[in-house]
């Protein structure tokens, strides 16, 4: 119960965090497909503790959407071609480009700031900066942000 409300609900600072973990669990299974050359539907089924739910919905819409995902990619990422791009940025930049594009539950800067601090952690020094850059084109064409 929370004493400004008087009611129970969902902490969102709870579930916030656990979209995070679900993002960089998406992301790493997302980049195990990729290496592998193999579908994300397969790297998903030889897990031996299911994922979480957001993270299952991550990874099975970037497999879904993936084809007008790598489009949208492609039309802002000016001088970039997606085999170009390091492995983490581009599987990062799919996930966060299905959240915008189909996830309007979840606000643009949430996505643009969990992408860029993956990044941060998971890719190069400069690849923060180009995920930002990126999304923010991705968002504001298809959100207006």
């Amino acid at each position: 119960m929370t004493a400004a409300s008087g009611s129970t609900g969902p902490d969102p600072t709870a579930r916030q965090g656990a979209r995070r973990e679900a993002r960089e669990s998406a992301l790493v299974l997302l980049y195990e497909a990729d290496v592998r050359g193999t579908s994300p539907a397969e790297v998903l089924a030889s897990q031996v503790l299911g994922p979480s739910p957001y993270t299952v919905t991550l990874i099975e819409g970037v497999a879904e959407h993936r084809d007008e995902l790598d489009a949208v990619i492609a039309a802002v990422a000016q001088g970039w071609t997606l085999a170009r791009m390091p492995t983490i940025d581009r599987n990062l930049l799919r996930m966060a480009a299905y959240e915008l594009l189909h996830r309007p539950d979840v606000p643009a800067g949430v996505v643009l700031s969990e992408a860029v601090e993956l990044a941060g952690q998971y890719s190069t020094d400069d690849s923060g900066r180009f995920v930002n850059g990126v999304l923010a084109r991705i968002a504001a064409d298809v959100r207006g942000a």
